[in-house]
């Protein structure tokens, strides 16, 4: 995983493992390798894939990679909040089938997922209240052909830059403009150099949780139960200590100066709503996009 001891992630999976350990008497435990010590997110799914590694957390683009129609969890109008992307990812009937979609191909199963959390804009220069705030401003956005295209509607130009960099380019006005979670955000000091947090909510990400189908059938039905019993734990575990830490970075963001800006998210996701039919071209997509959207109270209401 590319996340550090004190994540949220690394917090809940080393929970996980504690379970395991205890409920199983020893006969399976977790050993996790954080910052990346396992190498990057496309070299960890190729070790799982392989057998060299058993699990390993990847971002959705790595699994779009693989099968396309894990774009219909990406879009950013998919999930309402988180409470909402969790119902869908514990619904079987909406993601059954594409989570064992790369069992074959791949020797791959997604058990589920981390949230990672609401993501927004945040600025050099001001609010963001429409998109037309954005409008000639350079946005950074990770390279990916959905995430040049969710900037575009957002009204900036998209702007693809490596995370890393991100502090000296809003810094020296490279860029204008990023978008992440409130986590992130305050635990980069992005605040520093970009003071300007709008409270868009465009999209709710989400990390997967990826497992090799060869050792996850080898287990007897016993440990299997207690297996998914202690990553169910997790997940919740996840959640809670997410809520946590972006109540914690949103305080100590504007302790350090940064300014909160609450605005009308309608309006982003009115914006977002046309990358639905751009890049939802299966059926298998339309199917998975929808069952999404048939579990929103939004949409309910």
């Amino acid at each position: 995983m590319n996340q550090t001891e004190t994540h949220p992630s690394y917090i809940a999976l080393d929970h996980w493992g504690d379970y395991l350990e205890e409920n199983t008497d020893g006969r399976w435990t977790l050993e996790i390798y954080p910052n990346e010590t396992l190498g990057a997110q496309a070299e960890a799914l190729q070790l799982v894939s392989d057998g060299s590694v058993e699990l390993a957390i990847v971002s959705g683009p790595q699994l779009e990679n693989l099968n396309k129609d894990f774009i219909a969890l990406n879009l950013p109008t998919t999930f309402d909040n988180i409470d909402h992307q969790m119902k869908v990812l514990a619904e079987d009937e909406v993601v059954g089938e594409l989570f064992n979609s790369l069992r074959e191909t791949n020797n791959i199963v997604v058990l589920g997922g981390f949230t990672q959390g609401n993501r927004s804009v945040y600025t050099t220069f001001g609010p963001v209240e429409t998109p037309d705030d954005l409008n000639g401003m350079k946005l950074r956005v990770q390279e990916s052909e959905l995430n040049l295209a969710m900037a575009e509607a957002l009204g900036a130009s998209a702007t693809p830059m490596a995370y890393g960099e991100l502090y000296s380019g809003l810094q020296s006005g490279v860029v204008d403009a990023a978008e992440n979670n409130e986590v992130s955000y305050a635990t980069q000091r992005h605040y520093e150099v970009a003071p300007h947090w709008s409270q868009t909510n465009h999209l709710v990400g989400l990390d997967y949780l990826i497992i090799n189908s060869t050792m996850l059938d080898s287990m007897t039905d016993e440990d299997r139960e207690i297996f998914m019993e202690g990553w169910d734990e997790a997940r919740a575990l996840h959640v809670e200590l997410w809520l946590e830490a972006t109540d914690d970075s949103i305080a100590q963001a504007e302790e350090d100066g940064a300014t909160i800006h609450i605005v009308d998210e309608t309006i982003f996701d009115e914006a977002l709503e046309p990358l639905v039919d751009q890049f939802l071209t299966t059926d298998t997509q339309l199917e998975v996009y929808e069952g999404a959207r048939a579990l929103s109270e939004k949409d309910v209401e």
